[in-house]
Order: C-alpha cells, then sequence, then structure tokens
C-alpha cells in the first residue's frame, strides 16, 4: 500500500508539472511587432543619426549656396585730429568726424566646375547618410527582436526550474516515505535532498538571469516586458542562399552606403584637379563718406572681372590631388569590403537557421524519447526495480531534453530574424510596422535650395525644427 501511495502522489507531481510546462508564459500584451514599435519610437540612437542626417542635408545647402554672389557691408565711424604750426606757435588745429559706408559683392563665375563637383560630391555624402540611418535602423529593430525573445527564452527556462523544482520535491518525498518503510536507504534521500537544493540554486539563477533579459528589454524598447505575448510567426525566408545573397547586395544599405561613398570621393577628385585651375570672379564695390560737421562727403563705386590662379604652394596643391585619389581608392575598398561582410553575414545567418531548424527538429524526438525513458524508470522505481538515482538521473536528463527545445525555438526565432537583417530588410518600412515612419527627404527638400534666413522656407525649417525639439 506504502508504495502505491507513493507512486500515486509522484504520478500526480508529475502530471501537474508537465501540465504547468504547456501553460502560456504570460498572458496576452506586447507582442513583437509591439516591441519593435516601442524601439523605433524611443531610440535615441536613432534620433542622434538622424540629426547626423540633417547635418549632412545643410552641407548640401552650403554647397549649393557657394554658387551664388557673396554680398558684404562694412560701417565705419572715425575722429581724425590734425594741428600744424610753426615752433610754440599753432597756426591750425582742425577735427573731423566721418562715417563711411561701404558694400561689396564678390561672384565666383567660373572655376572649372569646382563648386558643381562639390554639389555633387554632397548629394552622394547625403544619400549615403540616408543608407547610414537605415542601418542603425536595423540594429536598433534586432536589438529588440533579441531582447524580445531573450525575455521569452528566460521566463520559459524560469517556468522549468520551478516545474523540476515541484517534481523533485515529490520525488524527495517519495524517497522519504520508502525510507519510513525500509525500501531504500538514508543515501537515497540524500541524492534527492541534493537534487533538491541543485533545483532551487538554478532557479534562483534562472530569475537572476530574466531579471537582466527584463532591463535590457526596457532598455531597448523603453518600457517594461510586464507580459509578452509569445514566440512570434517567423519572417518569410528566401528560397536558397544564392537568392538571399542576390537581394542582400541589391539592397543592403552598408553596401549602398559605401557605392555613394565611392561616387562622392570621385566627385572630390574632379573637384581637386578644378581646384588646379583658374577662376574668374565678378567683383561691385560701392562706398559714400560723410564728413559730419561740414559739407564735405565723397562716394566711389567700381566693377571689374577678376582672374587668379595660385602657381605655387610648396607641393600642396599636387598634394591636395594625390589625397583625394588616396581617399577614393580607399572607399573602393571599403566598398568591396562592405559587399563581403553582407554576403559573409548572410551566409552566416542562413547556415544559423538550417542548423537551428535542425537542432529543433532533434529536440522535439529528443523531449519524446526522454519522458517515456523517465515515465518506464518511474514507474520501475515504484515496483522497487530502479533506483532513486535512476529516477533522478532520468529527470535530469527530461530537463535537459526540455531546456535544448525552448533554446532550439529561441535560436530559431533569432536567426530568421538575423538574416532578414543580413539582407537589409529589417526595417520599419518593411516589416509595416504601425509607427510615422522618419521621411529623409522631408527636411532635404526644405534645405535643398539653400534659403535665406528672411525667406518662408527657412521659417517653415523654423518649424520643422521645433516640433523636433531641437531648436
Amino acid at each position: 500500500m506504502a508504495k502505491l501511495g507513493v507512486g500515486r502522489r509522484l504520478r500526480a507531481g508529475i502530471a501537474a508539472a508537465a501540465m504547468a510546462a504547456l501553460l502560456p508564459v504570460a498572458a496576452v500584451a506586447d507582442n513583437l511587432a509591439d516591441a519593435l514599435i516601442g524601439a523605433y519610437n524611443s531610440s535615441g540612437l536613432l534620433d542622434q543619426n538622424r540629426a547626423l542626417l540633417r547635418v549632412s542635408d545643410e552641407d548640401y545647402a552650403i554647397a549649393i549656396s557657394r554658387l551664388r554672389p557673396i554680398i558684404d557691408y562694412t560701417l565705419t565711424m572715425g575722429r581724425s585730429l590734425s594741428e600744424s604750426g610753426i615752433g610754440n606757435l599753432v597756426t591750425s588745429k582742425r577735427g573731423t568726424t566721418a562715417l563711411t559706408a561701404r558694400i561689396s559683392a564678390s561672384w565666383t563665375i567660373l572655376d572649372a566646375g569646382a563648386r558643381f563637383y562639390g554639389i555633387e560630391q554632397a548629394r552622394e555624402t547625403v544619400l549615403a547618410t540616408r543608407q547610414d540611418l537605415l542601418s542603425i535602423e536595423q540594429q536598433v529593430l534586432f536589438r529588440a527582436t533579441a531582447a524580445y525573445l531573450n525575455v521569452l527564452l528566460q521566463a520559459d527556462s524560469v517556468n522549468l526550474q520551478s516545474n523540476n523544482l515541484r517534481v523533485l520535491g515529490e520525488e524527495l518525498r517519495a524517497a522519504q516515505d520508502r525510507f519510513d518503510v525500509g525500501e531504500v536507504t538514508r543515501t537515497d534521500v540524500a541524492l534527492a535532498e541534493s537534487r533538491v537544493a541543485g533545483a532551487r540554486a538554478n532557479l534562483s539563477t534562472a530569475q537572476g538571469t530574466l531579471m537582466t533579459a527584463r532591463a535590457e528589454y526596457q532598455a531597448v524598447v523603453g518600457r517594461r516586458a510586464t507580459n509578452l505575448h509569445g514566440q512570434p510567426r517567423l519572417p518569410a525566408q528566401p528560397k536558397s542562399l544564392d537568392a538571399a545573397v542576390a537581394l542582400a547586395v541589391r539592397n543592403h544599405p552598408t553596401i549602398l552606403a559605401a557605392q555613394h561613398r565611392v561616387a562622392a570621393a570621385e566627385h572630390a577628385v574632379s573637384g581637386a584637379k578644378a581646384g588646379l585651375q583658374p577662376t574668374l570672379s565678378l567683383n561691385v564695390e560701392a562706398s559714400a563718406s560723410d564728413n559730419i560737421g561740414n559739407r564735405g562727403y565723397s562716394k566711389d563705386a567700381s566693377i571689374g572681372l577678376r582672374a587668379s590662379q595660385r602657381l605655387y604652394q610648396g607641393g600642396g596643391l599636387a598634394a591636395s590631388v594625390r589625397r583625394a585619389m588616396a581617399q577614393r581608392d580607399a572607399a573602393r575598398g571599403a566598398l568591396l569590403t562592405a559587399q563581403r561582410n553582407v554576403v559573409q553575414d548572410v551566409n552566416d545567418a542562413y547556415v544559423r537557421l538550417q542548423v537551428s531548424r535542425s537542432n529543433l527538429t532533434a529536440s522535439f524526438e529528443r523531449v519524446r524519447a526522454a519522458q517515456v525513458a523517465f515515465d518506464g524508470i518511474r514507474e520501475e522505481a515504484t515496483l522497487g526495480a530502479r533506483t532513486t538515482l535512476d529516477v533522478l538521473s532520468a529527470e535530469q536528463e527530461l530537463l535537459n531534453a526540455r531546456t535544448a527545445q525552448i533554446s532550439a525555438r529561441s535560436e530559431e526565432s533569432v536567426a530568421a530574424y538575423q538574416l532578414v537583417a543580413a539582407q537589409g530588410l529589417l526595417t520599419a518600412e518593411r516589416l509595416k510596422l504601425r509607427v510615422p515612419i522618419y521621411d529623409p527627404e522631408g527636411y532635404f527638400n526644405l534645405v535643398k535650395t539653400a534659403p535665406t534666413a528672411v525667406s518662408k522656407r527657412s521659417r517653415d525649417l523654423d518649424r520643422v525644427l521645433e516640433r523636433l525639439g531641437k531648436k
């Protein structure tokens, strides 16, 4: 009768633990899309790089402004004193106060295309910076994805360790009951006690890891991970590795940014060579001076063309061209490196996904076999054919199998989204997140004509900056 009572209690504990392991980790709340939206809306890193993009937009406006004349004015007011005489005799003494206004304009008419090369260089830099912003966006969203999945994994781990502790507690009570009726020795009880103590330690470690995962989630998403919906649906996968690589080479922002930087470097070389050529500028100047206190005045005006060319700078002119060419070569090397890195990242992510899927499939069979083995050994133990150590070892194997299963499931999800990011597709627009997508062209369209401070467009820019909270 004692054997049957112990068996029933042990079976009831195992059944309860198994049912608890099948229950969802959290109630319906945030899903992965919610986490990505939170990360997109609250990321300081995105705000920083959006501001850097506006810096590039203004650099383009500055390049455009060089096509226009430069106008300066000066106002001077001064008093002069003069005195003349013979010996100690002062024959005349006079003081005058003069007010002078001068306005001048200088307009470069020809410069061998240097300004236009500068404009194109600035344009390509803007396009490269836009791609850099997309790269940062991918980093932010992938970090949020990893944080979300890690919270789910660690919550599952806490569940498993908690269930394991309950099962081992049942086994300890069963061992104690058997010891009380003389079926097992004190050694069996001590083994069960040791496993229970170890399970408590493992549960404490899992709970600490879960707290760390939740802290990472809050840092990335901007709010606490109180309840998460569960494992997300996996994104669509490419048909083959070659298809994934081809898509990445066409779309990845790192490659596109490097391509634009090569184009910018090419324009910089052309601009440096144009700087060796002569320039022609139109100069206009007008001034007026009034002697306060008398009727004296003067007015002057001039207009003329000025051609200039620097002939010698101690080798600096040729060095500037070679420097631009070296920077172009460096940009070409960076492009080649970016392409190879992206291809390697796609290969790594693709292989990781395939391996994780194989591991997940194998983990189901491992859990099934471990469960069958545990159930059989447990029943044999109730009949005295198995020792307490056998039961504990079988339970540990089942725990390891279930742990490997939840790890494989999380690994598959992380690998799937890593592959999406490796192809350059992990952006708010492509994921169709319900957020106001940042428009990189909006600010550029306002500044690309280099509006003056008194223009309507400049006032529009002021309002934009106020909404951004930057002014």
